[in-house]
C-alpha cells in the first residue's frame, strides 16, 4: 500500500530502497587478495571438528580484509577455494565482524577433493552487510585439526 502523505515520506523511502537495489544488481567487484602472488589462508582449530579461535582475515603481506571497508559498507559476493591441505575432507567456516561480540556475516561448508581442478567456487550468494570500520574475522573447523585452505574473496563496497 502506497500512502502519498508528505509527512510520512514513503516516496523518499521507495527511492532510497530502489537505489540500493540497483546498486546491488550493478556493481564493480574487487578481489582480496588482489594479486597473483598474494594468498589468504584459513586455518582450522587444532582439534578435529572443533572451531579454532577467531582470527582477523589477512593476506600473506599483512593486508587485512577489514582495510577494504574502513570508510564504506559492502558484501562478500563469492569465495574461491584454490587449495586445501587435507584432501577429501569437510571444512566449515564462519566469517564475522565485531571485536567482543561477533556478527556472523557468512558461513560456508566445502568438501575438498583429492585433486583440485581449477578452483572450487562457493558462489551465487552475498554475505550480510559488512558495516564500515569493522574488524573482520574468521574461524574454521575441519575433520583434520589444523588443516588449511587458501583462496580469495570477490567483494564489493558501497
Amino acid at each position: 500500500m502506497l500512502i502519498i502523505d508528505a509527512q510520512e515520506q514513503p516516496i523518499t523511502q521507495i527511492s532510497e530502497d530502489t537505489e540500493l537495489l540497483i546498486e546491488d544488481l550493478f556493481h564493480e567487484c574487487q578481489y582480496f587478495p588482489e594479486d597473483t602472488d598474494e594468498t589468504m589462508t584459513f586455518t582450522a582449530g587444532g582439534t578435529p571438528n572443533v572451531f579454532g579461535a577467531w582470527a582477523e582475515i589477512v593476506d600473506n603481506n599483512g593486508v587485512t580484509f577489514s582495510s577494504k571497508f574502513v570508510a564504506m559498507n559492502g558484501h562478500i559476493d563469492s569465495i574461491l577455494v584454490e587449495n586445501t591441505s587435507a584432501k577429501d575432507e569437510v571444512y566449515v567456516f564462519e566469517i564475522a565482524y565485531g571485536v567482543s561480540t561477533k556478527v556472523i556475516i557468512d558461513r560456508g561448508r566445502i568438501k575438498s577433493a583429492s585433486v583440485l581442478v581449477g578452483t572450487t567456487q562457493n558462489s551465487g550468494k552475498k554475505s550480510v552487510l559488512i558495516t564500515e570500520g569493522q574488524t573482520i574475522f574468521y574461524r574454521m573447523k575441519c575433520e583434520t585439526g589444523g588443516a588449511t585452505w587458501t583462496g580469495s574473496f570477490r567483494y564489493h563496497a558501497h
